[in-house]
C-alpha cells in the first residue's frame, strides 16, 4: 500500500486547491513547502492531453521572492553567475543561482520589474531565507519578501486560443519569456508566455485569491469544446524535453557546469557575483547526460554501470509513449566513465542495456520516431 500525505498547515493549500480537488487530482507532492498535484487521471494519459490540447495548472508552488529598493539590482547579480548588467524591464531570465563555491541554490526565472524591482519565481528550495541572508551580511538597501502571488499556468498546443477567449487577442504578440500586464475583471496582473513545459504555455501572476477563483473557472467554461482540464507539470513530457528539476536533476553539491548550463554563465564578466570566483576555478568531475534503454522495462535501483564499475546513477526517468523508449537523465562519473557511450542498468527482468547522450534528446540524431 502507497503511504499517505498527511496535509496541514505545514503544506499550503493554494486559492485553486478545492478546483484541483474537485478536477480529480490522483496524486500530489510538496514542493516549496506547498501542495503541488502530480497526476490526474494517470500520468500517461495527462501526458498525451497535454501534448494535444490544453491544460489548467495550479503552479502556485512557484513561490514569488521580490528584491525591492535601491540595492535589488546589486542582490540579484550575487545570487547568479549570469551577467545581468543589459538585463531589460519586462523580460524573463533563467538565472542558475549559486553559492560562494559555485554550488547550486536554485535555478529561478528571474523577472525584471524595473530597476529597483526584480521577482524570482523560484525552484524547490528556500530562496527567500538566503537572499534575506545575503542582504543583511552585505548591507544591502533591500527588501526580500515573498508576496502573495499565486502563478497559473494554461500549457499545451491550444493554450494561445484559450488565452485569446479570456485575455483578448493582444496575447498573441506576447513573445517567448516575454511578461507583461493584462486587466482581468478590473484586476491588474502579470502574464509570461512561459511555463513548466515545451509546450506553448503561459503563466498568469494571480495576485488576488478570490478573482483567481474566477479566472480558473473562465477558462473551463470557455475552453470546453477545446477539451480542457486541470493538469500539472508532467514527468514524461520534462524529460522528453530535456527539463530539469532542482532537488531530482540537481543539488546543492551540484555546479552550473555539471548540468549543462554554460551558456547562462559568462566567466570573463566584470559584475559582483558570490559565485563567479569559485566557477573560474572549477574543473568538472561529473556530467548530466541523457539515456535511452530500448526496453520498456522498470529500473531495478538507480545504478547505471559499464562492465562491473559503477559510472553514475538515475536521477529522474520515465517510460516514452511517444518514443516507445525509457528515458532518463544520469549523474555520470567522468573519471568512470572514461568516454563511454554504452552502459547497463539493472531492471526488474535482468541486465538492460543503454546509450548516454547529451541533453536535450535529439531524438532525430538518435534514430527515433515519434509513434504518434
Amino acid at each position: 500500500m502507497r503511504p499517505l500525505l498527511s496535509i496541514s498547515r505545514r503544506t499550503r493549500r493554494t486559492p485553486f486547491s478545492s478546483r484541483v480537488e474537485a478536477a480529480g487530482a490522483s496524486g500530489y507532492t510538496v514542493y516549496n513547502h506547498t501542495l503541488l498535484a502530480t497526476s490526474f487521471r494517470g500520468i500517461e494519459v495527462d501526458y498525451w492531453h497535454l501534448c494535444e490540447n490544453v491544460q489548467v495548472w495550479d503552479v502556485s508552488c512557484e513561490k514569488q521572492v521580490t528584491l525591492m529598493g535601491p540595492g535589488a539590482n546589486q542582490l540579484a547579480q550575487y545570487m547568479t553567475p549570469r551577467n545581468l548588467t543589459h538585463a531589460k524591464v519586462g523580460r524573463c531570465y533563467y538565472l542558475p543561482m549559486c553559492d560562494e563555491n559555485g554550488k547550486m541554490m536554485n535555478d529561478a526565472v528571474a523577472i525584471k520589474v524595473n530597476d529597483r524591482h526584480w521577482r524570482l519565481s523560484v525552484a524547490d528550495s528556500d530562496v527567500l531565507l538566503w537572499a534575506k541572508g545575503l542582504a543583511v551580511g552585505f548591507g544591502l538597501d533591500v527588501e526580500v519578501r515573498e508576496p502573495d502571488i499565486f502563478p497559473l499556468a494554461v500549457q499545451g498546443p491550444k493554450a494561445e486560443d484559450l488565452m485569446c477567449r479570456v485575455f483578448g487577442d493582444e496575447i498573441k504578440q506576447l513573445g517567448f519569456f516575454a511578461i507583461a500586464p493584462f486587466v482581468y475583471h478590473g484586476q491588474r496582473m502579470k502574464v509570461a508566455r512561459s511555463g513548466m513545459s515545451k509546450q506553448t504555455g503561459y503563466e498568469v501572476f494571480v495576485n488576488n485569491a478570490e478573482i483567481g477563483t474566477q479566472l480558473w473557472d473562465e477558462l473551463f467554461a470557455k475552453g470546453q469544446d477545446l477539451d480542457v482540464r486541470a493538469g500539472c507539470p508532467n514527468l514524461i513530457e520534462r524529460i522528453e524535453s530535456g527539463l530539469l528539476s532542482f532537488g531530482n536533476d540537481m543539488d546543492h553539491e551540484t555546479t552550473p557546469f555539471e548540468i549543462g548550463l554554460d551558456k547562462y554563465i559568462d566567466l570573463d564578466a566584470d559584475v559582483k557575483s558570490l559565485s563567479l570566483p569559485a566557477l573560474r576555478k572549477h574543473t568538472p568531475s561529473k556530467k548530466l547526460m541523457g539515456l535511452v534503454l530500448e526496453y520498456h522495462r522498470n529500473l531495478a535501483d538507480l545504478n547505471v554501470f559499464v562492465g562491473d564499475q559503477k559510472i553514475g546513477d538515475v536521477r529522474s526517468q520515465a517510460y516514452s509513449p511517444k518514443y516507445m523508449r525509457r528515458l532518463a537523465f544520469v549523474m555520470c562519473d567522468l573519471a568512470a566513465l572514461n568516454g563511454a557511450t554504452t552502459v547497463e542498468v539493472n531492471t526488474d527482468q535482468g541486465k538492460a542495456r543503454g546509450v548516454l547522450t547529451s541533453l536535450p534528446f535529439d531524438f532525430d540524431e538518435l534514430g527515433l520516431t515519434a509513434c504518434r
